[in-house]
């Protein structure tokens, strides 16, 4: 019988020798009442985000006016705490749209992050829409002048965990403007600009 070959996560992390690490979310335990209290002392920072990398593997226009597309987009995400730690839930969406029509989805890999750590998530998203003829000139003249805006849009359940205490779980949103100057399946893609916007379980936050 042969030997299974090795899964391989898709994502990468980071540490200060830009080696990779893997490291197991911690297990489960009570929560003592002066938590919180630890919990402030700390100072906890919100994880921070971008769009570190975007490829088009496919983007085929059909007669009939429907769009398949897949993009492989690399997400860069900062966790600046020291004693804080996240796990990122199975339950997450990204989603990529062209004036407010959804061209591909996917969802991130669920992996926990230790502090002081940056992790390079790698997702694929797919889809098929509809497009209409109006939206199809729009996009033609965007792809003319090398300025395309999209929406990356990010849905992510966190779980804290403070040293080994997990805490409970929120949704964290990340919206993110960005303007690429093609879209041309399997030719580098760059990012002209990118604007972000986050909310914490349904509360805009200033960052």
């Amino acid at each position: 019988m042969g030997t299974a070959p090795e899964y391989q996560p898709n994502y990468v992390m980071l540490n200060y020798n830009n080696s990779s690490t893997i490291r197991p979310p911690p297990q489960r335990r009570n929560i003592p009442s002066s938590i919180a209290f630890i919990y402030i002392a700390l100072n906890p920072k919100m994880p921070e985000y971008n769009v570190a990398s975007f490829d088009v593997n496919a983007f085929n226009m059909a007669p009939d006016f429907s769009l398949y597309t897949e993009f492989a987009v690399t997400v860069k995400a900062n966790n600046p705490n020291t004693d804080i730690s996240f796990i990122y839930g199975k339950e997450s969406s990204v989603v990529v749209a062209y004036s407010d029509s959804t061209l591909c989805s996917g969802k991130l890999p669920a992996f926990h992050q230790p502090g002081v750590n940056t992790t390079l998530i790698q997702v694929v998203l797919t889809g098929k829409s509809e497009f209409g003829s109006g939206l199809q000139e729009a996009l033609m003249d965007n792809r003319e002048t090398g300025k395309i805006p999209l929406l990356v849009v990010v849905n992510a359940p966190i779980s804290v965990v403070l040293k080994s205490f997990p805490l409970r779980e929120v949704v964290v949103n990340v919206n993110c403007s960005l303007v690429v100057d093609n879209l041309a399946p399997n030719k580098k893609v760059r990012i002209l600009s990118s604007e972000y916007a986050y909310a914490f379980n349904g509360m805009k936050l200033q960052m």
